[in-house]
């Protein structure tokens, strides 16, 4: 069943707020309590260190270095910039602090692919770290360093696992060990030559302005419900929850579990094994390149999950590189979950040929008005001139609601 889009919503509702009750909200936060205002965050996805874009601001062939360093920038002067006046949450006003900022993955790409040299992924991901780990510069609301929250994509965890295709080495779990240590903090951190993808899964979760976010590897599989399940036992069921995942609720084929005799990863199935859930929907339409079948089975089963958590409001992902608010309806179109979809600074489909589409995303959303706003950030339009920096500028929006979900 096809996605539909989100419909927009204009309109702005003021509220007013009493001198007490902000005061109020002030103590609350100073004391630890829950912040008591507005969320915003920052969204993007398949930032690629390892690659080179064709073309950008008037060079060929440039370094997801040079092209995420231009971004970052842009992420920087955020607090500078006032939202547009579009009646969404937070509507002209200045956007201020940032209370985190979510990568949805393929943080780094392949490895050397033979015969095509790629740099390691050791060498990308200290790349990735000089660029936004160290180059972000943006502060919460109480004057700490604002959060980058990170999970996997598909190459992170195909340069950890191996591919279908030859990867010289075969493995390099540098990225995977990184965000697993980061991300999770264990007691004894992992190298890469002690993390197991099996039973290292970078699955967290953090609270913000009342919503709960929840950071998955790749996709909910069946795995990732589990443990997901007994996370939002702890939330109550009118609490808003956001997923952040790198690939879209209709999961590719290819990345599901090779169904076929050992279950391997191998060059003639294709398949990448980068969910554990083995691929359930029978025939396989195979175009040579990779697996080429519906995900029904799959979908379902998320699908089912989703209307036992109605409060699941929120569904942020890469992968498919470009911007869009939509509506997941699910395989049997009785679902109605908000999806963002994430564009990419390297490999976008729109932004690939037209530099000014190239975007990230600033969200904003109010747990007590039950509302959340995205908005598209055209960070490269128009282009540059004079040696200066281009001024954002704004591109699609769209206002939902958070309340928990009314499916058919």
């Amino acid at each position: 069943m096809p996605s539909t889009p989100i419909r927009h919503r204009p309109g702005l509702r003021l509220k007013t707020i009493s001198l007490a009750v902000a005061v109020l909200a002030v103590a609350l936060f100073r004391a630890g309590g829950a912040r008591a205002e507005s969320v915003t965050f920052v969204f993007t996805s398949d930032v690629h260190f390892g690659i080179s874009r064709s073309t950008f601001r008037g060079a060929s062939y440039v370094d997801a270095r040079v092209v995420n360093a231009a971004m970052v920038q842009g992420i920087n002067a955020l607090p500078a910039v006032a939202f547009p006046a579009d009646g969404g949450v937070r509507a002209g006003r200045m956007i201020g602090p940032v209370d985190f900022v979510a990568i949805t993955g393929d943080l780094t790409n392949r490895q050397e692919l033979y015969p095509i040299h790629i740099q390691s992924a050791a060498t990308s991901w200290g790349q990735f770290e000089t660029c936004f780990i160290d180059g972000l510069n943006l502060r919460d609301a109480g004057g700490r360093p604002t959060p980058l929250l990170l999970v996997p994509g598909n190459h992170d965890i195909s340069n950890a696992i191996g591919a279908p295709t030859r990867l010289v080495p075969e493995r390099d779990a540098t990225a995977l060990t990184q965000l697993y240590n980061r991300m999770l903090n264990p007691v004894v951190p992992r190298t890469p030559a002690t993390y197991s993808y099996a039973a290292d899964k970078i699955n967290y979760a953090r609270d913000f302005g009342g919503a709960h976010c929840v950071f998955l590897t790749i996709w909910p599989d069946r795995a990732a419900r589990a443990w997901l399940e007994r996370d939002l036992q702890q939330v109550s069921a009118t609490t808003p929850v956001f997923l952040f995942c790198h690939d879209p609720p209709a999961i590719e084929a290819r990345h599901l579990t090779n169904p076929r005799g050992a279950h391997d990863i191998n060059g003639t199935d294709k398949f990448e094994n980068l969910v554990g859930d083995i691929y359930a929907d029978g025939a396989i339409a195979d175009d040579g390149k990779k697996p080429a079948g519906e995900t029904t089975i799959e979908q379902r089963a998320l699908a089912v999950f989703l209307k036992a958590h109605r409060n699941i409001v929120g569904y942020f992902h890469g992968h498919s590189n470009w911007t869009e608010f939509y509506t997941w309806r699910g395989p049997d179109g009785d679902l109605a979950l908000h999806v963002f979809r994430s564009d990419s600074p390297m490999k976008g489909k729109l932004s690939g040929k037209d530099e000014t589409k190239l975007a990230f995303q600033v969200v904003a959303y109010d747990v007590t008005e039950q509302r959340l706003t995205a908005r598209e950030c055209l960070w490269n339009a128009p282009p540059a001139t004079g040696g200066r920096p281009p001024p954002v500028s704004w591109g699609l929006v769209t206002t939902v609601s958070i309340a928990p979900r009314a499916d058919n």
